[in-house]
């Protein structure tokens, strides 16, 4: 494996783990927003990610792990609605989306959740930075050393 090859997939970690904060914040923004564009309560997005590369098969990861190979980094699937989560109904017959029986459809994002979810991406890519700088410090050692020769 090659310097560039880790920069590479530290970078990809990098941007998905980005990415994911993104999509949370947007949650937590739209906590309380109980009409979009097509009339419904906002659903919670999620964000799924994928090894880069072609979907080896299961004999081809297996031949890998055998041979300790590393992967080739990380890239967002996808942002899919949460639909497995239930809305919340709370009763508020002044609001202006309130149903006949005085109860507001709210979405399904749980700050607390959020929260959570916003913490582990962080963390992802403070580790995903520290391996790209320690990456980075490697190189430039072996450049140093070369440079001293």
């Amino acid at each position: 494996m090659s310097m560039f090859h880790s920069f590479d997939i530290n970078a990809s970690g990098l941007t998905a783990e980005q990415y994911r904060m993104d999509i949370i914040s947007g949650n937590i923004a739209n906590a309380n927003t109980t009409r979009t564009e097509d009339g419904t309560p906002y659903r919670r997005k999620v964000v799924t990610f994928t090894e880069k590369g072609n979907r080896p098969s299961f004999s081809q990861i297996l031949e890998r792990s055998r041979r300790n190979v590393a992967g080739t980094g990380v890239k967002v699937d996808g942002v899919h609605e949460d639909n497995e989560t239930e809305m919340r109904m709370v009763y508020d017959p002044a609001h202006p989306d309130a149903d006949e029986n005085g109860y507001v459809t709210l979405p399904n994002v749980n700050i607390i959740t959020e929260m959570t979810n916003l913490i582990d991406a962080s963390r992802g890519w403070d580790a995903n930075n520290t391996a790209f700088t320690t990456s980075k410090a490697i190189a430039m050692k072996g450049l140093e050393i070369g440079s001293n020769s």
